[in-house]
């Protein structure tokens, strides 16, 4: 299959990084290199920061405006289930300065000629769908409590909230379920996106190492989830403004939190490049309008072999009259 790749990695065979252990200081130190990070690139990463706030006021505008009032919370709230995905530009600068390379806001969008653009966007899909599950989740909750009427304002979508026994289950029982997603989340995501950034190893092996870091550092990556969630939740309450400064800290955060669960990959990045293609010619129309194979194992800037060259229309008259003149010069 040709996208094989993107769920398993390049090679023939997955290529599973080595998972260290490490305790909460390494989330006190990866935590404050996150910071670092952020007094380093303030104006980059607040320009990339600013638009979660803006998306998630744009929400709160949607729910009141639509009538699907009682999808602000978990909209609000399962906006966090989509954040690995959205932190990709942050990892993103985190790994440039790193490597002590230019960190401008603009090479944020670098993961876009990342080797493993198809599968950040494979496993940001996936994130993606656990998004609208919990959010039909929530809607379904909310309309075996309430049935299907909408509030008419807030004040009695409060009111119906926080002092009816319906509203005090909705609100036990929603936050219950909506933890379970945020540790489906946690679990699959907690390295696989800066992994991914880092090495061409595919979604699959990405969620595979995930899963193991999860499982030989489940204390300290508890408590990882439990400040994200305080961070997001504190971030959330001035009308979500300080989330400029919560999910950049975090992303940051995250990235050098990768650097201390996975161990490093000492070789050199793959580097790709577009293959070779056979050269095409005039007489060959309509032909040359179809794509040629690709010419292999021809290094970048060589010139194209004869052999490797196609066998063209062109070629074949001029063999046909020099067979044709031998034979005639044979038979005299």
């Amino acid at each position: 299959m040709p996208n094989l790749h993107v769920i398993a990695g390049i090679g023939e065979t997955p290529s599973y990084p080595l998972v260290r252990r490490i305790g909460l200081a390494d989330i006190k130190a990866a935590l404050a290199k996150g910071f670092d990070d952020f007094s380093a690139m303030p104006t980059h990463v607040l320009f990339l920061g600013i638009l979660y706030p803006v998306v998630g006021l744009f929400l709160f505008w949607a729910t009141v405006g639509y009538d699907i009032m009682p999808l602000l919370f978990p909209l609000a709230s399962g906006f966090a289930l989509i954040g690995p995905f959205a932190a990709v530009g942050l990892y993103e600068l985190s790994r440039r300065r790193e490597q002590g390379l230019e960190s401008s806001w603009t090479n944020a969008f670098d993961v876009l000629q990342s080797p493993s653009r198809d599968a950040i966007l494979a496993l940001g899909f996936l994130l993606m769908a656990i998004f609208l599950i919990w959010l039909a989740t929530a809607q379904l909750l909310y309309q075996s409590l309430f049935g299907f009427d909408t509030p008419a304002s807030i004040t009695q979508f409060a009111r119906d909230v926080f002092t009816t026994p319906a509203g005090w289950t909705l609100i036990v029982a929603g936050n219950a379920i909506g933890f379970l997603f945020a540790v489906l989340v946690l679990i699959i995501s907690a390295v696989s996106f800066p992994l991914l950034l880092d090495r061409e190893v595919g979604a699959a092996v990405a969620i595979h190492t995930s899963i193991r870091a999860v499982l030989a550092n489940p204390l300290p990556i508890a408590v990882w989830g439990l400040i994200v969630a305080l961070a997001l939740l504190l971030g959330s309450l001035p009308f979500l403004l300080g989330l400029a400064v919560a999910m950049p800290v975090l992303a940051h955060a995250t990235w050098h939190l990768y650097r201390r669960v996975v161990e490093p990959d000492l070789g050199p990045r793959p580097e790709h490049r577009r293959p070779l293609k056979a050269p095409r010619y005039a007489a060959d129309f309509p032909a040359a309008l179809f794509p040629s194979p690709a010419i292999e194992d021809q290094p970048p800037g060589s010139p194209v072999s004869p052999s490797a060259a196609p066998d063209t229309s062109a070629g074949q008259a001029a063999r046909s009259v020099q067979e044709s003149s031998k034979a005639t010069n044979s038979s005299s």
